[in-house]
């Protein structure tokens, strides 16, 4: 029987979102990340879970170049089209350089908010015995709470870290923390312990 395994999700943490020359990057959100120090904070938890033996995920939000999947009546993702944002295969959809993804780790593309919704990531995660999940990233408000309630209702075991996480402003960030302290542990990247159950 397999033994249970860990994996620390890093979520939506793509240059369109997170670069300091991508969309994002000159409004509230590049701030609030800039002000986190929420690339290196991931970055060094990556480096800390790998170290440990956990598995390490990358989600990012991503359409067809011709935007199939993309919800025409959705207020955070009907805009993509016109701006050219979140389209696979250009830069705006690769991570973060400063975050180290390798050959191996797990890599998901969703067209919603939540990274279980149409995707493939309950599947891998299924084949690869993971029981509990570590995750972070942008928006606290919308991929770190979908995950965290998603994950919570498909008996995972979540730990959030909060410091890593960002969302368009600071009361934002601290009310989407609040709604869900009650379906996962909060850890910092410092007090944070990976480990395998």
């Amino acid at each position: 029987m397999q033994q249970p395994r860990s994996i620390y999700l890093v979520l939506d943490m793509e240059n369109d979102l997170v670069h300091d020359d991508g969309p994002s990057g000159k409004g509230p959100m590049g701030e609030q990340v800039r002000e986190r120090n929420i690339i290196a904070k991931t970055a060094g938890a990556i480096r800390k879970a790998r170290a440990a033996g956990v598995l390490v995920g990358f989600v990012r939000v991503g359409f067809s170049p011709e935007y199939q999947e993309c919800p025409p009546a959705s207020p955070i993702f009907s805009g993509a089209p016109k701006g050219g944002l979140f389209k696979l295969g250009t830069w705006g959809t690769e991570i973060h350089p400063g975050l180290e993804k390798l050959p191996g780790d797990i890599d998901v593309v969703k067209h919603r908010v939540s990274p279980f919704y149409s995707t493939t990531l309950e599947a891998q995660l299924r084949a690869q015995g993971v029981t509990r999940i570590y995750c972070s990233g942008v928006s606290t408000q919308a991929v770190v709470q979908a995950t965290v309630r998603d994950a919570h209702d498909r008996d995972y075991e979540i730990i959030l870290l909060e410091d890593a996480c960002a969302a368009h402003s600071a009361e934002e960030h601290a009310n989407s923390i609040q709604s869900i302290a009650r379906f996962c542990k909060t850890e910092t990247t410092d007090t944070v312990v990976f480990a395998n159950p």
